[in-house]
């Protein structure tokens, strides 16, 4: 690389070095280098960066460290490396601050989604980006999918004319929702509930499609399956805290092991003596304050209807999407996972298993496009390598390579904090209504 490609190369930190920064410290310290310098790394836990910083000396032999520093230094650390892009990869409820205090140091910020956990911390972020003229880009990777893309495609081209109502069930299967009552997510004041930390992703995708704003939201939703007092109605609780080192937990199929994955126990189970975050929680023990089954009614700007149901302990992991529209209807199935096996091990940075990688137990895609007074057409779809079905592949490219001539983003792919806000909006007013029992005027919550 030569001085002058150096120098043009923009200055990075990433905030948050648990196992979701792998995919942007190994992309930024790999294909993206020649215009991305990692310059810093920042977390609460020095063995954790320490652990990220010895994958990439495997990975990029001669490379040298990238300085790390604790979460108390994160000014310092902008300041001292000269960093003007930020991508924050943290625990969610911190999101906001490290969005604020990043665009005010003059930082561009990539973040992961959410995008925060409450409507005052979003308001805070909008008016922080409008206060510094800096840019936020929101980590949507469900929208570079390209069976979503091709959705998207279809609905631009006016392939079912105007769109009146919209079903989405999503399903998480017994490895990967539980895996949400193991870790921090459990405590809803740290991720807003799967309604916030991953329902996102779909409310996002539909406010993509639609083009509208969610402005009315009606919800039901609580705990059925998993907490203490399901565990112990349906005899599944065992006596643990903790699966780590428990005989209790020796044959229980809801258990991580964290000492199978060796990246699983250098990032979590050899860091446990500095920060005393455990990663392999009880999933019937107490402490669960988020819902694991929700229904959600949603009406637009455009005056389209959404109806949501999340299931958290599903016996198979995907999800059905269907939109209605004045010529037509359009289907979309996918199926990560056709059925859950009980003894699956992993060597990946999570126990969660998708698409091809869990082997026989993979399904399918199938997009359908059925039109007045004609047969149905299968629309093919190519399929996506890597995680989330080809979306993270795709949108490091967006968010570090280099568009074509002019920025082309024909799909509107690029999500900005203004879309990050949006896709919280239909959560947060879902938790409310959890709570009231009544429908949320969403604009009335957005602007306090």
């Amino acid at each position: 690389m030569s001085i002058d490609a150096a120098r043009r190369r923009r200055r990075c930190a990433v905030v948050g070095l648990g196992a979701r920064a792998q995919l942007f410290t190994e992309a930024l310290a790999g294909p993206y280098a020649d215009r991305i310098e990692l310059a810093g790394f920042c977390d609460v836990n020095t063995h954790r960066m320490a652990v990220h910083n010895a994958w990439l000396a495997t990975a990029h032999p001669g490379r040298p460290p990238v300085p790390a520093y604790l979460a108390d230094d994160f000014e310092e650390m902008l300041r001292r490396e000269r960093v003007d892009l930020v991508v924050v990869c943290t625990v969610d409820r911190l999101h906001a601050s490290y969005i604020v205090r990043a665009l005010e140091a003059g930082c561009d910020v990539v973040t992961e989604k959410p995008m925060t956990t409450t409507a005052e911390s979003a308001r805070r972020i909008l008016e922080a980006q409008r206060r510094t003229g800096r840019q936020v880009r929101v980590a949507f990777n469900y929208r570079y999918n390209p069976a979503h893309s091709a959705l998207r495609e279809l609905l631009a081209d006016g392939a079912i004319g105007e769109i009146g109502s919209v079903h989405f069930e999503w399903l998480l299967d017994l490895r990967h929702g539980a895996d949400y009552f193991r870790r921090w997510h459990r405590d809803k004041a740290n991720s807003g509930g799967l309604m916030v930390h991953k329902a996102t992703h779909h409310f996002d995708l539909v406010n993509w499609w639609l083009g509208a704003r969610p402005e009315t939201v009606y919800a039901q939703g609580g705990l059925f399956f998993y907490g203490d007092e399901a565990g112990k109605r349906r005899g599944l609780a065992r006596d643990y805290t903790r699966a780590h080192g428990s005989p209790a937990a020796e044959n229980d199929p809801f258990a991580v092991r964290l000492a199978d994955s060796s990246v699983l126990s250098a990032l979590y189970l050899d860091a446990e003596g500095e920060d005393g975050y455990h990663r392999d929680q009880n999933v019937f023990g107490p402490g669960v304050s988020i819902e694991d089954d929700m229904a959600v009614l949603v009406r637009y700007s455009s005056g389209a209807t959404l109806t949501y149901h999340l299931t958290a302990y599903a016996p198979w992991e995907g999800y059905r999407i269907a939109l209605n529209g004045s010529e037509g209807r359009l289907e979309l199935l996918v199926e990560e996972s056709t059925w859950t096996r009980p003894d699956v091990r992993t060597e990946g940075t999570s126990p969660v298993l998708h698409g091809a990688a869990v082997g026989d137990e993979a399904g399918r895609t199938h997009l359908q496009l059925r039109r007045f007074w004609e047969e149905p057409r299968e629309v093919k779809v190519p399929a996506g390598e890597g995680g989330h079905g080809g979306g993270d592949v795709r949108m490091l490219a967006d968010l570090f390579g280099e568009r074509l001539p002019g920025g082309a983003d024909p799909l509107g792919r690029a999500a900005d904090a203004g879309d990050g806000a949006r896709s919280l909006a239909t959560g947060l007013a879902a938790n409310q209504s959890f709570v009231t029992g009544l429908p949320v005027d969403v604009r009335s919550l957005m602007e306090g």
